[in-house]
């Protein structure tokens, strides 16, 4: 027998709010000592393989604020397109990284290995491309998407195939800035939006 439901009411929603950062990523937080050191610090080690890269951006709001409590987990292949614990992979790419906006301008800072194309199993071919998980006050449930790379041939990429709204493939695009050097905003709503997947 189904039992009414009647008298319960849903529980309300919680925004992350400071817990994700004394959770995550504590020493950023201000709690230095829980972990040697935040996990997640950095994608890559010493004598990583291929072009050491820095990503700039920030996360926006739509009002053009720049986020100053989020924090983004990305996650990319080595420079040969393979991804940790495949063979042949790069041992000083694990490929994730866990990283915050600073607390005062907004902006993160990504320093990596640039990713090379992967291959999928059905012999089809994703451009280089970085995925990133986002999350800060106000948003209830992460956020994923891509950076992909304008000095790439994205052309084939399946993902960005999918999209309609062809214009709306340039909020997946990092644009290059300098040698090594590229930037990156993460729109949430409004003008330029970027595109967020449903995985």
């Amino acid at each position: 027998m189904v039992q009414s439901l009647d008298s319960l009411t849903e529980t309300p929603s919680q925004t992350a709010g400071p817990y994700v950062h004394i959770g995550c990523i504590p020493s950023f937080a201000g709690l230095p000592g829980v972990y040697p050191e935040d996990l997640g610090l950095s994608p890559i080690s010493d004598g990583a393989k291929g072009q050491i890269i820095t990503i700039t951006g920030a996360v926006i709001d739509g009002t053009g604020w720049a986020l100053r409590d989020a924090m983004i987990e990305s996650w990319q292949p080595d420079a040969g397109g393979l991804f940790a614990g495949r063979p042949g992979a790069d041992p000083a790419v694990s490929g994730f990284c866990r990283f915050a906006a600073d607390k005062d301008s907004g902006l993160f800072t990504l320093r990596t290995v640039k990713p090379g194309a992967v291959r999928h199993r059905s012999g089809m071919m994703q451009a280089p491309h970085i995925s990133l998980w986002i999350v800060a006050r106000g948003i209830n449930i992460g956020l994923s998407t891509r950076i992909y790379f304008e000095d790439e041939d994205n052309s084939v990429d399946p993902l960005l195939a999918r999209i309609e709204q062809r214009p709306r493939v340039e909020t997946l695009i990092a644009k290059r800035t300098g040698d090594g050097q590229y930037r990156f905003d993460i729109r949430l709503q409004g003008e330029g939006e970027t595109v967020f997947l449903d995985i």
